[in-house]
């Protein structure tokens, strides 16, 4: 695969209480593209940063409806891949790559 392709399909790492949580596990959260598969997230991460990767899940989170200047409005929907290192590999996201 080409490698802007794998800049396209990860999108941002993914920062929150939860995700760091998940990382005891061995495990990364990254924000992917609506339309990457598991083995193209896979194959982008295993590139891009140079570990194995033994497993990997995804979910599509749904944006919540909020007001916005007292209009309804709702967030977009994104997808999320939570990523499982093999053994003794890590992945540093608050560098760059």
């Amino acid at each position: 695969m080409i490698a802007e392709k794998h800049y396209d399909i990860i999108l941002s790492p993914v920062i929150t209480e939860k995700a760091t949580r998940v990382s005891e596990y061995n495990q990364v959260a990254f924000k992917v593209a609506d339309d990457a598969t598991k083995p193209e997230i896979k194959a982008a991460v295993e590139k891009l940063f140079n570990v194995k990767v033994t497993a990997v899940n995804t979910l599509v989170v749904k944006g919540k409806k909020k007001l916005f200047r007292g209009r309804p409005g709702q967030r977009s929907d994104y997808k999320k891949a939570i990523v499982t290192l093999a053994e003794g590999q890590k992945i540093d996201v608050t560098t760059g790559i």
